[in-house]
């Protein structure tokens, strides 16, 4: 996946709590195993009227938020079913952070996995940001990771925490995939410590 360090970019507010997996996106998309070119289908129950035109109320139909890559939302974000779909339409249309007073657990772990930061913070904290997001081509932030600090439009800086593991893998671009691979040598020397103690296992 791709390293996330700083990230500078626009904003959007989506001020809704208890957004679910499956608003985030339906459940007729499970049936596709590739994690790309899922971005249109975002938001697709909010962001398409009934006739499948954009719904030109929804934020990331507007401009500038169209080109969004950061999420100010509510408490609860991605709660009920663990579908790792609704990771990969985020990141498809460009997301790669949300920032939220809390995140379902499982969809948490999936985002770090995936390559999208989510922050954590107090909500008064969130609605500051939420109102910084809605200032539309001024709602531009900056999210450094290394620092683990988010500069406002204004300048004013505010720190978050991470779990120092995920911030190593996002750090380094690592997945699970990528992170056994980390361990190939020491992997590779257990298999041939194992096969000369217990070769029958190998015959």
């Amino acid at each position: 996946m791709d390293k996330f360090n700083t990230l500078t970019g626009i904003a959007a507010p989506l001020p809704m709590i208890n957004v679910d997996t499956d608003k985030i996106i339906p459940a007729i998309w499970l049936k596709t195993i590739k994690r790309t070119g899922l971005g249109p289908a975002l938001f697709e129950s909010i962001r398409y009227k009934a006739d499948g035109a954009e719904d030109p109320d929804f934020v990331l139909n507007k401009e500038p938020y169209r080109k969004a890559q950061i999420l100010v939302t509510g408490e609860n974000f991605g709660c009920g079913s663990s579908r790792e779909h609704a990771v990969w339409a985020l990141y498809g249309f460009g997301i790669r952070c949300l920032i939220a007073p809390d995140f379902a657990d499982i969809f948490y772990s999936n985002a770090s996995k995936n390559g999208i930061l989510l922050i954590k913070l107090p909500q008064e904290t969130v609605d500051q940001l939420m109102s910084d997001a809605d200032k539309g081509e001024n709602a531009r932030m900056t999210v450094d990771l290394e620092r683990q600090v988010i500069v406002r439009p204004d300048g004013d800086e505010i720190a978050f925490e991470i779990d120092p593991f995920r911030k190593h893998c996002l750090l380094n671009g690592l997945d699970a995939i990528a992170l056994t691979l980390e361990k190939k040598e020491s992997i590779d020397t257990f298999e041939a410590s194992q096969k000369s103690a217990t070769p029958w296992l190998y015959s």
